[in-house]
């Protein structure tokens, strides 16, 4: 079953059609618990290779099993994406945040200025170093591991905070090289 995509981006990269069988179950998938098809997804679908490798990691970093919390990885991607003013991401993963939450004007703090966020000592160092690896990643030293140690982060875990920022570091210019258009519908949703 052929399904018509329109371009999420400002390229001229139509997805493949009709869409390998594994991948159209996979977007019917998102379709069935999100209500549509993430552009993101859309923008990857015109090589499957790109589209598995970006999924891959993604689902990797931000849904696998972690002692960082879902929403303390989605907080990442949000402060990341603010630094990086990328559009995309600060919609999409500002509306995970409020989903995750319960809470809508956590997403709109940390959206627009983290350090006015009602945070744990915890989840502020986490947002402070992962704000240092994107605006200066060769300034990061030991006394930056240290500080995350001394709150409770385990190496593993910093191996995680630095993933989830440097993915989202990668995606920001991704989106915003491309253009890239969040969906509507993020807009409205967990307000």
């Amino acid at each position: 079953m052929s399904t018509a995509l329109e371009s999420p981006t400002a390229l001229n990269l139509p997805p493949m059609d009709p869409l390998p069988a594994e991948t159209q179950r996979y977007f019917d998938i998102c379709t069935e618990k999100l209500g549509f098809v993430p552009n993101v997804l859309k923008a990857h679908a015109f090589s499957i290779e790109k589209l598995n490798a970006f999924t891959g990691l993604y689902n990797e970093l931000m849904l696998a099993g972690s002692n960082l919390s879902k929403l303390e990885r989605e907080m990442i991607a949000v402060v990341v994406s603010a630094q990086n003013r990328c559009f995309y991401c600060l919609v999409a993963h500002g509306q995970a945040v409020r989903a995750l939450s319960g809470d809508p004007t956590l997403g709109e703090m940390l959206v627009m200025n983290y350090k006015v966020a009602p945070l744990t000592d915890k989840q502020r160092h986490m947002l402070n170093f992962s704000v240092k690896l994107t605006k200066s990643s060769s300034d990061i030293e030991e006394a930056d591991r240290e500080l995350l140690r001394g709150s409770g982060f385990s190496d593993a875990d910093i191996w995680d905070i630095v993933n989830v920022a440097a993915f989202f570091n990668m995606t920001n210019r991704v989106a915003s090289g491309t253009q890239m258009q969040p969906n509507p519908e993020y807009h409205g949703q967990n307000r």
